[in-house]
């Protein structure tokens, strides 16, 4: 599925929940979405756990 596919279904989910749910709906769907957008990553390998743990500090001296 093509980026652009994925992004329509993600803007379609949050204009129905902002549309029928109010803004909290809206708020509580794109939440939602990013947290599986991170497991998906995950998933794929594209990201690890120490991604979000690692130090600036260690980064800058390498």
């Amino acid at each position: 599925m093509s980026m652009a596919v994925v992004g329509l279904v993600a803007g379609m989910a949050l204009g129905f929940a902002g549309y029928f749910g109010g803004f909290g709906a809206f708020l509580l769907v794109a939440a939602l979405g990013a947290v599986g957008f991170i497991a998906g990553r995950f998933l794929d390998g594209d990201l690890e756990p120490g991604d979000f743990f690692r130090s600036r500090e260690r980064d800058r001296r390498r």
